[in-house]
């Protein structure tokens, strides 16, 4: 058996986040989070590295961009969860990312995460 996957999700609405991490720890894995601010996630990230993150673009005390750019330059895939940013902005912006728009259906969130998954 491969081992489990870890992916960290920061969401500052926390049914959301608490939705995103069912979702995805219901398809076998590890979570961690939901984190509502960049600097408890940027926390967590430092403590643990994960395999993959989904990260809403606005948290609760600023933008995920840099959070997101460190990621991204340590080969971690990450996955824009976005009420804000259509996903073409997010694409602009972050050619490598994948970008979900808020609210998001479960199947969807699974296959962009087996899809980072693939890459991680």
């Amino acid at each position: 058996m491969e081992p489990q996957l870890r992916v960290l999700v920061a969401e500052d609405e926390l049914i959301v986040g608490y939705d995103l991490c069912d979702t995805v720890s219901e398809a076998g894995y590890i979570v961690e989070g939901p984190f509502d601010d960049l600097s408890s996630a940027m926390l967590a990230y430092q403590k643990t590295k994960p395999d993959i993150a989904i990260l809403d673009v606005q948290l609760g005390d600023g933008i995920v961009y840099p959070l997101a750019e460190q990621m991204m330059a340590e080969n971690v895939p990450v996955i824009f969860h976005s009420g804000q940013l259509t996903p073409e902005e997010v694409a602009h912006r972050f050619p490598q990312a994948q970008a979900l728009t808020k609210p998001c259906p479960p199947a969807e969130v699974i296959e962009s995460v087996q899809r980072a998954a693939a890459t991680a």
